[in-house]
């Protein structure tokens, strides 16, 4: 077994003792560092299979199918985001609603969207001039969660000139991580499953209500 198989069989079994120990000592370090941190390659390597998450441009750069490639390839930039666990508290001053009882809630509110959709925000509010590709989990501890976010620079010729990942560059993918449009985004947005389970939640739960409650009916002319 070489020594790439070996440490991808090691992710595989992540709650080995070498996985246990490897991940707690990587977890201190990335501690010490800033919330957002650019790294010089990914920490996941590759596994044996090939996620269809957003199209074959995912191929080249995810966690699951090329460790090695992702800084080969030239525009591509991975960063490490640090995302705090738990729910949400509602941000009113010393707990007081003025308002309903239904809303007086404080705690034990969830948040709507998951923790890898947040990094993914976060990582491209910060960088606006790349677009979030994707994104992956690599460590988490008592108070944090760890993600690493791939983002491709649009204005590199590399980029634009490769027919697989040169969609990113138009136009209509502007922070396409706000508006629930990356594996993380449509996972929280419920449109991983198909069938008659899962139609109303296309194209949205929202767009589906309405055109429920709305009557439409042909003019009179």
């Amino acid at each position: 077994m070489g020594a790439y198989k070996f440490v991808s069989e090691l992710w595989r079994r992540k709650q080995s003792d070498v996985m246990r120990f490897v991940q707690r000592v990587r977890c201190w370090e990335y501690r010490q560092q800033p919330a957002i941190v650019r790294i010089t390659r990914p920490t996941r390597p590759r596994q044996g299979e090939t996620p269809r998450l957003q199209g074959q441009a995912v191929r080249l750069v995810t966690s699951k199918s090329a460790w090695m490639n992702c800084f080969v390839f030239r525009g591509y930039v991975v960063y490490r985001i640090r995302v705090r666990r738990g729910g949400r508290k509602r941000p009113v001053p010393k707990g007081i609603v003025y308002g309903k009882p239904k809303h007086q809630g404080i705690t034990q509110l969830k948040f709507q969207r998951n923790k890898r959709s947040v990094a993914e925000e976060r990582a491209g509010r910060r960088l606006g001039g790349l677009r979030v590709l994707n994104s992956y989990w690599v460590n988490e501890d008592s108070t944090y969660k760890y993600f690493e976010v791939i983002l491709v620079d649009v204005a590199h010729n590399a980029v634009r000139n490769d027919p697989r990942i040169n969609w990113l560059c138009n136009p209509v993918h502007k922070h396409r991580e706000l508006r629930g449009l990356t594996s993380a985004g449509k996972k929280c947005r419920g449109l991983r499953g198909k069938g008659t389970r899962h139609h109303k939640n296309r194209p949205s739960r929202r767009a589906t209500w309405k055109r429920n409650q709305t009557v439409s009916l042909r003019r009179y002319r």
